[in-house]
């Protein structure tokens, strides 16, 4: 049975990387998804921040789960040279912090394209980032997101199946649930290849709601995995229920959240009272 191990995005607690870091101290997280740094998308910092990065982990005594990158989150259309050069400089930043594992999408159509019609390239450019990662012994880890190729369960299936050794998922039932797709038959078809979960949960309409509050099925899913897993699996805390700079400069999409905080810091702390409450024991 695996034990879950908790971890957060936690640039949605706060901008500042030391103000993250003494926020998960205080609220007993011990790992984090690294995105944005003081504003800065992870992608972005220099090899000197990222030294920096480094001593304020070990400082605080953070670990680091994942990068939560935006490798992939590019459309076919655009430098994707120069979208793999940023990547390999991801993966460089992921072995300098320890990193067990690197968070990627698999493209998006170009404009008033479907990415259906795309299938060959997104493979092409998914083999190339492989690749990549595996030169620098990087486990890349595909999240399912609105509008890449991977957004449906049948099409991530068919990126882990033609990539089993470099591709692994990273399971949002939060994504699945806003797309109008039952989380738990995707979880069914995906759970042999699930490296670990992003949880936030949403309704179909539209809206993210606090853990548990929503059509994602977190409490179960977990269970189920805990009982499937024969190892460890870390949960990130990705709430989203208030707008932050590394949404901002990452994604279109602009959610509109029944439920009302004061700030980043009051919504997250929310969001994490819920998800304890959805824990298995």
């Amino acid at each position: 049975m695996g034990r879950i191990i908790m971890s957060a995005f936690a640039d949605e607690y706060d901008e500042s990387f030391e103000g993250q870091l003494q926020g998960l101290l205080n609220l007993g997280i011990g790992n984090i998804e690294i995105r944005g740094v003081d504003g800065k998308n992870v992608s972005t910092l220099t090899r000197g921040e990222v030294g920096e990065v480094k001593s304020k982990l070990n400082y605080y005594g953070i670990g680091v789960s994942s990068i939560g990158s935006p490798v992939g989150k590019a459309k076919l259309d655009s430098d994707l040279d120069a979208h793999l050069e940023m990547a390999k400089r991801v993966f460089n930043t992921a072995n300098e912090l320890g990193a067990p594992y690197v968070r990627m999408f698999s493209f998006y159509a170009p404009e008033g394209k479907k990415i259906v019609d795309f299938r060959d390239k997104v493979f092409v450019e998914l083999a190339r980032l492989a690749d990549a990662a595996r030169e620098q012994g990087i486990v890349l880890c595909h999240e399912n997101e609105a509008l890449i190729y991977g957004d449906v369960p049948e099409r991530c299936r068919e990126i882990f199946d033609t990539f089993p050794n470099d591709i692994r998922c990273v399971f949002d039932m939060g994504n699945f649930a806003l797309d109008g797709i039952d989380p738990l038959p995707a979880y069914e078809l995906l759970k042999d290849r699930i490296a670990y979960f992003h949880i936030k949960d949403a309704l179909g309409a539209g809206a993210i709601v606090p853990p548990g509050k929503g059509e994602a099925h977190i409490g179960e899913i977990l269970a189920k995995h805990a009982e499937y897993s024969h190892s460890d699996f870390y949960i990130s805390l990705e709430p989203h229920l208030q707008l932050f700079s590394g949404l901002n400069s990452l994604a279109d999409v602009r959610f509109e959240n029944p439920y009302k905080y004061n700030d980043m810091k009051e919504a997250f702390v929310d969001a994490l009272t819920k998800l304890k409450e959805l824990l298995p024991e």
